[in-house]
């Protein structure tokens, strides 16, 4: 019955590790097409590195490599592979309730660098506005998707953007001599998305960390019944 019993864990925690090594892979893609077919102009300056293309990479990567491993380590009942699986989730659990934790201690000084790192990303979009204007290429920026799924424009509104408003920033009558733009600014919209998601962010992350929990115990009982039967490579 019990050797059974591990016998499903193991193959349970295969099938979801490959699961979850699919979507890295289909993150990780995604990631690539994005940073190959789009230019991609960064929202704020001080995060250049982070915009939505390297994010995309980097999470598609983690989440194959950590997948693959307890995936090979399950299957082979490698316990070296088991015990490095337990380890990176336990990492990555930690990194994300330390990432939590500092955006609920440190919200109102967040919002406030995040709006001048704002400012300085459109005075960098407005360049990137030029040089579309003076070529036949398209150009397109992250502030160009923001403003268009948003339907805001600029950091507080159209009055930053000078007096050559970018056609992401209007809402009816586009194309024509009189467009009407958005009225509200980026960052109001920015602040009531999170607002309104805050509570869907939050199940998220508790589902992720209990779905990291299950993972680190079904590791660990592998390693645990591989160690007591003497089966598996020796630490």
């Amino acid at each position: 019955m019990a050797q059974g019993c591990l016998k499903c864990l193991k193959y349970t925690m295969c099938f979801a590790n490959f699961l979850c090594f699919i979507c890295g892979v289909a993150v990780l893609s995604f990631g690539a097409y994005l940073m190959v077919n789009f230019r991609m102009a960064a929202l704020t300056p001080t995060l250049t590195k982070f915009n939505v293309a390297n994010m995309l990479l980097v999470s598609g990567i983690v989440i194959t490599c950590v997948s693959f491993l307890g995936f090979l380590g399950a299957l082979k009942e490698n316990r070296c592979l088991l015990l490095t699986f337990f380890l990176l989730l336990f990492f990555l659990m930690l990194v994300e309730l330390t990432a939590a934790c500092l955006l609920l201690m440190y919200e109102t000084e967040i919002s406030s660098l995040l709006k001048d790192d704002l400012i300085n990303g459109l005075e960098k979009a407005k360049e990137k506005e030029k040089e579309k204007g003076n070529s036949t290429s398209a150009i397109t920026t992250e502030w160009d998707v923001v403003q268009k799924q948003l339907a805001c424009c600029g950091v507080n509104g159209t009055a930053d953007w000078g007096g050559k408003v970018p056609e992401s920033c209007c809402v009816k009558d586009c194309g024509t001599r009189e467009p009407q733009h958005a009225k509200e600014g980026c960052l109001e919209k920015l602040k009531k998305l999170f607002e309104e998601n805050f509570l869907t962010t939050g199940i998220s992350v508790i589902v992720l960390c209990i779905i990291e929990v299950l993972g680190m115990c079904f590791a660990m009982t592998l390693f645990c019944h591989i160690s007591r039967s003497g089966l598996g490579y020796k630490l």
